[in-house]
């Protein structure tokens, strides 16, 4: 079950809510659009977002959105979590953005909601203690670019197509998108795209720092999906605590002046500090061996 501050916070809560009653048709159909796998031997302290509504090339629906919370939600507190690697089940679409045809069935008051929640959802996803990856293989437009600029890295294939579309449909992003893109790109880059509404593949996204890699596509389509898997590799040896409160560290300096975000820092590394592991690292440093971490 979905966490109950989460699901309030989402406005999602109580059979009598129309987006409870989808959830319940989709649990009762057998089929998660949004879900949780955590991997096994050698990716043990990897966790992966898996997106699967094939047929709206997971687009963003109630369900879908509903879904996508509740797992958020469970990886939140499980510190046996180091990384979080958000990916799509199907293939050439990581994610198409909004759900329009369900859209335009809403009323006024209830896009506004709906959008509200979305912005919500973006922010869980950046709120999560732990480095999130998304691993992008296809289409990333609108709302599923603004999901990959909610995660802390970005991998794409190079055939890959991403853009914030939303001028094209009347709209502008509005779940955290214009405010996350001129902080990659920069405020001028980031009008161009968004005024435009165009699409770039991952080549140009790379060259942007849109993303931070870009690979060829292959013959399975998961090319960036298998690089994700790598970087989350490279994090997972590294020390839990350590690794959180830098990242916590960085996405709260950006929000103030340097002296404040030195505070910040400062906090922050006051939490390694009586940590086992940090006795770990200095031990293992002595005796040339590396470092087994537990986070703690």
């Amino acid at each position: 079950m979905m966490g109950s501050a989460v699901l309030q916070r989402a406005g999602l809560r109580g059979a009598h809510h129309p987006w409870g009653l989808l959830r319940g048709l989709s649990t009762a159909a057998g089929h998660r659009e949004v879900s949780v796998t955590r991997l096994e031997g050698n990716n043990v302290g990897i966790a992966e977002i898996v997106m699967s509504r094939p047929r709206a090339r997971n687009a963003l629906g109630k369900v879908f959105v509903s879904e996508f919370f509740h797992s958020v939600d469970s990886l939140r507190h499980d510190s046996g979590v180091r990384v979080v690697v958000v990916r799509s089940a199907v293939p050439g679409v990581f994610c198409a953005g909004a759900d329009l045809k369900e859209r335009a069935r809403m009323e006024n008051a209830e896009v506004s909601l709906f959008v509200q929640h979305l912005r919500k959802l973006m922010n869980e996803i950046a709120a999560l203690p732990m480095p999130t990856i998304a691993a992008l293989d296809g289409h990333a437009l609108g709302g599923g670019l603004e999901v990959a600029l909610a995660c802390d890295l970005r991998i794409a294939a190079s055939s890959a197509k991403l853009g914030l579309i939303e001028t094209t449909r009347g709209l502008l992003p509005g779940a955290g998108g214009s405010q996350r893109l001129p902080r990659l790109v920069g405020i001028g880059l980031a009008k161009e795209l968004i005024f435009t509404g165009r699409q770039i593949d991952g080549t140009q996204a790379f060259q942007m720092g849109l993303v931070n890699d870009a690979v060829p596509q292959n013959e399975e389509g998961s090319a960036a999906y298998r690089k994700a898997l790598e970087l989350a590799r490279e994090i997972l040896p590294q020390a839990p605590v350590a690794v959180r409160m830098a990242k916590l560290a960085m996405n709260k300096g950006m929000e103030v002046d340097i002296a404040s975000g030195m505070a910040i820092e400062g906090m922050c590394y006051g939490q390694v500090i009586p940590t086992k592991d940090r006795l770990e690292g200095m031990a293992a440093f002595q005796e040339k061996r590396p470092p087994h971490y537990t986070g703690e």
